[in-house]
């Protein structure tokens, strides 16, 4: 029989049949970004921006249209994370605010929440680019419009928005030449199709939406959630060893292919072999399968799996317990303490890193960066904690600025003020551009000024091989990238810091601060530092342990 409205048990299962498939297809929509570096990836992001909103829209009984408009636009907000998240968030609040109102869904009901989810995402980007999500959204609203006229069924309706969403995502790359350089479609925009898709399979019957379960959320004493830790940079997630006892020849050339099977399904692989056993450590995510392997050779004994991802939350539960005894002693301290007229937070990753902010009078600091990017939701808890009545955000990182806006538009009882800063240099130029006496908009001016006066660069590894900026570039390549863009690329990373530099420096350079990360010890930090004292004798120059994780070196010329 056809669908010709829809209710709102309906429009729950499109919902979450829709984050589902987003969130089964977020590693497709990863190898899409164009970007070769190690970051929070555009799959990721999505997919944990929208089941931040299906956990809650899964968790309604016999909902109203009304009841899921709320959960699925406050959810998707407030778990909002990366500019593609953001944008994602902002396309179902305009949708929301459409159909909230509805006793049933007809298809100009939904062509009206289309464009008007796509004003709203507009509205929230400053710069709006074409050839990227917002692209594909305002294509599939412009023939949701032109179908809603022609008086068409549901299942058509559907089936004509998908295959035109499919047929301006094959645009994208002709409005923005980065992505045909890289050969790839719009990663933002193919979250958005998958997401439409699996919708469009719930709707119509094709598939059947799986069922969302709820699992209960893991509270510690201290009433810590377990549900939203981030643990989308484990890659593999079981520690899996065992003890294979041999029943057939285990040569150099079986040990070779053995390894290069456990090294196709994943990673920190470790073969202890003699006569009659060999013992095996692997990371994966498919255990069986290196069980399965390991049956080939003989018996398995001594057989041992470690839940990684499980592990890390524990672990950071037992952080944030401490965190929050802390925090309540702190609490109850403030209570008595008036308002400071401003306060500070500012992402940062990694100790050095954070305790420089702190030392310029940062209240709190939100651990994240490039490859946790934190959602609206972090942003407003760390806002909560600063007892002031304008807080300055600085998310130091460009994929932070939006869901630190989002946060700013929500936030009420104080007054945010968001300095832009997209880079670790540039936050700590606009926290020591800051002055006390001066009032909320002549702060805002000096900050952002303070941090307009400085080059940021930073030194990292590709994760992908790729053509971009007229390079090529090769899995394992370092790669300096500065404001600009991509500037120097190679095997040597002592030759690529100094190109970058020099890429980065001009006749009025002065200043050179560096930042070296976790994976860097203090004495190859101490050769670089003399290396690059002689290569750039005329500056003033600064080294400190920033302890961040991704790029090898932070740089700022000023």
């Amino acid at each position: 029989m056809a669908i010709e409205v829809m209710d709102a048990q309906l429009l729950k299962k499109a919902f979450l049949a829709g984050a589902y498939n987003l969130e089964k297809n977020k590693d497709y929509i990863n190898e899409l970004n164009v970007f070769p570096v190690p970051d929070g990836d555009t799959g990721s992001n999505m997919s944990l921006t929208i089941m931040a909103a299906a956990k809650e829209v899964a968790a309604l009984e016999n909902p109203t249209i009304e009841e899921l408009s709320k959960v699925m636009s406050s959810g998707s907000l407030r778990g909002a994370r990366g500019n593609s998240g953001v944008i994602l968030s902002q396309l179902l609040r305009g949708f929301c605010k459409e159909i909230k109102d509805k006793k049933k869904i007809t298809i100009t009901v939904l062509a009206d929440g289309f464009v008007r989810g796509v004003e709203t995402a507009y509205k929230a980007v400053m710069k709006p680019k074409e050839g990227t999500i917002l692209t594909v959204a305002k294509g599939v609203a412009r023939r949701a419009c032109e179908l809603a006229e022609q008086k068409v069924s549901m299942e058509k309706f559907c089936e004509e928005v998908i295959e035109c969403g499919d047929e301006v995502l094959a645009t994208t790359p002709d409005l923005l030449p980065v992505l045909k350089e890289a050969g790839v479609v719009d990663s933002g925009g193919q979250g958005l199709m998958e997401f439409l898709k699996g919708a469009y399979n719930a709707i119509t019957g094709k598939e059947t939406a799986p069922e969302v379960v709820v699992a209960p959320v893991k509270k510690t004493a201290s009433g810590v959630s377990s549900e939203n830790i981030d643990t989308s940079h484990i890659k593999f997630g079981y520690c899996t060893e065992f003890i294979i006892l041999l029943e057939k020849e285990f040569n150099m050339d079986t040990e070779k292919a053995f390894k290069s099977y456990l090294t196709s399904i994943g990673d920190s692989l470790v073969v202890v072999s003699d006569d009659e056993i060999v013992k095996v450590h692997v990371h994966t995510n498919h255990p069986g399968l290196a069980f399965e392997k390991g049956l080939e050779y003989g018996q398995l004994t001594s057989m041992k799996i470690d839940n990684m991802r499980e592990e890390h939350r524990e672990k950071v539960i037992m952080e944030q317990d401490r965190e929050i005894a802390k925090q309540r002693e702190q609490g109850e301290e403030q209570k008595n303490e008036p308002k400071k007229p401003f306060g500070f937070v500012a992402v940062s990753v990694g100790e050095g890193l954070n305790q420089i902010f702190r030392d310029l009078g940062v209240d709190h600091v939100i651990e994240g960066g490039q490859t946790m990017n934190p959602s609206t939701e972090d942003v407003l808890d760390a806002v909560s904690k600063v007892n002031a009545d304008t807080v300055f955000v600085m998310p130091n990182n460009k994929n932070i600025i939006l869901a630190a806006n989002q946060a700013a538009d929500i936030e009420k009882e104080k007054k945010v003020v968001v300095i832009p800063s997209k880079t670790i240099p540039q936050g700590i130029s606009a926290m020591i551009g800051f002055e006390g006496e001066a009032d909320v908009s002549d702060n805002e001016a000096a900050m952002k000024e303070a941090m307009s006066e400085i080059k940021s660069g930073q030194v990292t590894y590709a994760v992908r091989d790729t053509s971009i900026d007229g390079k090529e570039i090769k899995t394992g390549d370092y790669m300096g990238i500065d404001d600009g863009g991509i500037k120097s690329v190679g095997t040597d990373i002592t030759e690529v810091v100094k190109e970058l530099i020099r890429e980065m420096s001009d006749e009025d350079s002065e200043l050179l601060s560096v930042y070296y990360g976790s994976d860097v010890t203090a004495e190859d930090a101490e050769k670089m530092q003399k290396t690059l004292e002689e290569e750039f004798s005329d500056y003033e120059m600064e080294f400190h342990a920033g302890g961040q994780p991704v790029y090898y070196y932070i740089i700022s010329v000023e």
